[in-house]
């Protein structure tokens, strides 16, 4: 099922947002990492629902329990192996869901697929997954750590509402992750207009990396740009993805969108970064920027148009706890994947150059 992401640094999520529990197995994190649990806790709450109004008031912990791969706080170079229980699960608001497709999910697609199809919550293809992401991607922020980089996101726009201004200390000061406090307010009044109105909002997320050392990534197929491509369009409700510039410089002239180089003290730079970090699908040493859009939450509570497994009209009205806006919840999931990306492309070079630099 496409469970398993990375070709050294290596993850395998597992799970169901209705079952028993989920999981987590990260495999080639190299041995002698500090590694606490608390550290993944706090990415973990950071993606947790029940946080506020404009999350899902569903009631999960999401406590991570440590099962291998780390002994006396240091990982050991075995699998990492964690996994969390469910605790507030509700399947009744689904069964009347069993037999219809909801508009917006992959009830029709995986049924299409398989033949059988888990109806409470979407089953894998519910956003709980990613809560194996989150874990994995506090490791490999550790593994990123020890070579200087940094990997951290925000909210740029929801509803339409974007932000104007930069102001990184107050990012996680407001309930959607804005890095602009005014922006953010009118945010948050946004999600909860639509949430009385029994409707949702998507947005954008930009996710930067600092401290990235060039030429990480491998030409051709296995570019920076592509690993990023399909780590954050396989998150759910993702929709696009650009880098620097973006969609953007297409309407501009290569003199201008082209960044120019220079020296400073030894190291080469740009002038500027159209590019967001990468050049030829290998990174230039600036800083990494992505941007991600995110679709409006598919479960709304109005009457919608759809079929059931008979193939006959039907409509339904779709009950339970969902996020009026996945937006603020999705910036720690694009974090994850970002440092997932880079310390899985970090360890391919150490093993690719016999001269890497050291630390």
């Amino acid at each position: 099922m496409g469970s398993s992401f990375g070709r050294i640094f290596k993850l395998t999520t597992w799970g169901e947002s209705h079952g028993p529990a989920l999981g987590v197995v990260v495999e080639g994190c190299p041995a002698g990492v500090a590694l606490d649990l608390a550290d993944i806790q706090h990415e973990l709450d950071r993606r947790r629902v029940g946080q506020s109004k404009v999350t899902s008031p569903r009631n999960e912990r999401d406590q991570a329990e440590l099962l291998s791969g780390v002994f006396e706080g240091v990982t050991t170079g075995a699998p990492i192996s964690l996994i969390t229980y469910n605790r507030d699960v509700d399947s009744s608001k689904y069964e009347n869901l069993r037999d219809v497709f909801r508009p917006g999910h992959a009830d029709y697609t995986y049924w299409a697929k398989y033949g059988h199809r888990d109806h409470r919550g979407g089953g894998r293809s519910s956003a709980r997954e990613t809560w194996g992401r989150v874990a994995a991607g506090a490791i490999a922020r550790k593994i990123l750590a020890s070579v200087g980089v940094e990997v951290y996101g925000f909210t740029r726009e929801i509803g339409g509402i974007a932000m104007e201004r930069f102001e990184r200390d107050q990012i996680e000061r407001n309930l959607v992750r804005c890095p602009d406090p005014e922006a953010a307010e009118r945010m948050v009044t946004a999600i909860t207009t639509a949430k009385d109105e029994q409707d949702s909002l998507g947005g954008i997320v930009e996710a930067r990396a600092t401290g990235v050392p060039p030429g990480l990534g491998e030409p051709t197929f296995d570019k920076l740009d592509a690993l990023i491509g399909q780590a954050m369009l396989s998150i759910p409700a993702v929709k696009g993805v650009e880098l620097g510039g973006g969609f953007a410089v297409v309407r501009s002239r290569g003199s201008a969108a082209n960044d120019a180089f220079y020296l400073d003290d030894g190291r080469v730079r740009t002038r500027t970064n159209n590019a967001g970090g990468s050049l030829g699908g290998l990174s230039s040493g600036e800083e990494l920027i992505v941007r991600v859009a995110v679709k409006p939450t598919s479960s709304v509570a109005r009457p919608q148009e759809t079929i059931d497994m008979t193939m006959q009209p039907r409509t339904i009205l779709v009950e339970g706890r969902h996020d009026p806006s996945v937006v603020p919840r999705a910036v720690p999931v694009v974090e994850a994947m970002l440092a997932i990306v880079l310390a899985d492309l970090l360890l391919l070079n150490r093993a690719a150059r016999i001269d890497w630099p050291a630390g």
